[in-house]
């Protein structure tokens, strides 16, 4: 007997976040990942590093795989003993055909579990600022496939109840039918001035709402190009969009940021700037490789003062010390500074507090406001090995004893570019971020020449900005601190003031 068991697991909307929890499960212990269209990259990074990844999309005009073929490759997959991830849209049973899979996999004995998704009928128009019910407004609502002609013989609406007997009505992938809805429910009694919205690649960056009425929707839907995927709602709660509209009202909705960071770090940034409303699309261009030195000793440090200028110093130098098996009182009598708000909070993580943080990470500004006087200070720096040689030998020219200590290396990455090229030549990269000089040189290593024209570019301080400009570009902000937080708090502030012209 095959110990195959197969998932059908309802994906959501389209926002990664709207997953559940025991979806993520099912996903995490999955041989076989059999996706459709509308599940997301993201959703899809959650799936083990070995399992099958099968492609089953569909569109309104073309499926690469018939249902048919879905439901026996199913039972395929989980006959040959392989825990399989049914993976859809939305939910399972909200028009995903989930039910013709679980009967297909009872009549072959195969056990399958349903685990729900949420299903765009209710998460879409939630997301574009339309509730489905609203006190006073809509008691009802009905969730109707705009697949099926409505002008077929033998459609299985009734119309003649359907348009007058909910308050509020969601169509799914009515975008190519929606002249023949529209003569239905106008026929059948629902007021020309009914409001209506459609919603294309709602709960995503993209997402993009129209907003007009029964009798006028369908011209202008067609005159603006919109397209499936897209959920049409009809209903006087389309009134309240203006007064409960949050996801596309945030201020940076509907901007591409690149993130160049390294993998490991790219998604704190990428994560504030999706809070925000951006699309962050990351483009590595940096690897962080540490690096197999040794440790000063003896315990405590003989330094006055150790100097972090990166967090990825902080990470590096630490995990060194607990593979040591020493701690934070190996700092016991020396001094502590970091270069920049970023470093001092991944030094406060390891339970440090920075004894100085200078307010520019320029040398001129680390000599300037060095608490004491440098001549005669043991100093130890722990960076990457390729960093400028500006603050030793500025701190060295002041009279102090400078041991630079290198504990990784900044590596180029190899992430494929002709994506990013394309998009940038397509004017859809709206900023560039870059958080070191590193992260400038490896993007153009990997670009070559290209014209950021009408590109924005932020650069953490004024060294990494002078790189910037090094490669012919323009630089547009610079954080006043050198931090993540910071770094978004300018870019918030720059598409604030614009709004506000």
């Amino acid at each position: 007997m095959s110990s195959g068991r197969v998932f059908l697991v309802g994906a959501g909307p389209g926002d990664p976040g709207l997953i559940t929890l025991r979806g993520l499960e099912c996903i995490g212990q999955s041989d076989c990942i059999v996706y459709d269209r509308l599940v997301g990259e993201a959703i899809l990074r959650h799936a083990r590093p070995d399992a099958e990844m099968i492609y089953a999309g569909k569109t309104p005009v073309r499926h690469t795989l018939s249902q048919d073929e879905i439901n026996a490759l199913l039972v395929e997959k989980a006959a040959e003993g392989k825990m399989v991830c049914r993976l859809k849209g939305g939910d399972p049973y909200v028009f995903g055909r989930g039910g013709e899979e679980g009967e297909a996999l009872r009549t072959a004995g195969i056990p399958f579990e349903v685990v729900p998704g949420i299903t765009s009928a209710i998460a879409v128009p939630a997301y574009a600022g339309i509730p489905v019910t609203h006190r006073g407004v809509a008691s009802s609502f009905a969730v109707v496939t705009g697949h099926e002609d409505p002008v077929k013989a033998e459609t299985s609406i009734r119309w003649e109840y359907l348009a007058q007997g909910a308050d509020t009505l969601v169509f799914l992938m009515g975008v190519e039918n929606l002249p023949a809805i529209v003569e239905q429910l106008a026929r059948h009694g629902r007021p020309p001035e009914t409001p209506v919205a459609l919603i294309r690649w709602g709960t995503r960056p993209e997402q993009r709402t129209l907003i007009s009425t029964l009798s006028e929707v369908a011209e202008k839907a067609r005159a603006e190009g919109f397209a499936s995927p897209a959920v049409t709602v009809v209903g006087e709660v389309v009134s309240l969009r203006e007064t409960l509209r949050w996801f596309d009202a945030r201020p940076l909705f509907d901007r591409r940021i690149l993130v160049t960071r390294a993998r490991e770090q790219a998604s704190e940034l990428s994560g504030l700037l999706a809070r925000h409303g951006a699309e962050p699309v990351e483009f590595p261009v940096i690897r962080i490789a540490p690096r197999d030195f040794d440790l000063p000793s003896p315990v405590p440090l003989e330094y006055d003062w150790l100097i972090f200028t990166s967090a990825n110093g902080v990470q590096v130098f630490f995990d060194k010390l607990r593979a040591a098996g020493r701690d934070a009182r190996a700092f016991a009598g020396c001094k502590v500074a970091a270069i920049g708000s970023g470093t001092a909070q991944a030094l406060g993580t390891q339970g440090i507090a920075a004894d100085f943080v200078p307010t520019e990470f320029v040398a001129e500004a680390v000599i300037k406001q060095f608490p004491e006087n440098p001549s005669g200070q043991r100093i130890l720096i722990p960076r990457a090995a390729e960093a400028r040689e500006v603050l030793p030998d500025r701190l060295k020219a002041a009279g102090a004893a400078v041991t630079v200590l290198p504990v990784y290396d900044t590596l180029l990455d190899d992430p494929d570019a002709e994506p990013i090229k394309a998009m940038i030549a397509e004017g859809r990269i709206d900023l560039i971020t870059f958080t070191s000089s590193s992260t400038v040189r490896n993007f153009f290593a990997l670009t070559g020449p290209i014209s950021l024209e009408g590109v924005r570019i932020v650069a953490f301080g004024p060294v990494t900005a002078q790189t910037v400009r090094e490669y012919g570009a323009e630089v547009s902000l610079v954080p006043p601190e050198n931090s993540i937080e910071s770094m978004v708090e300018t870019i918030l502030e720059a598409y604030s003031k614009e709004k506000s012209l």
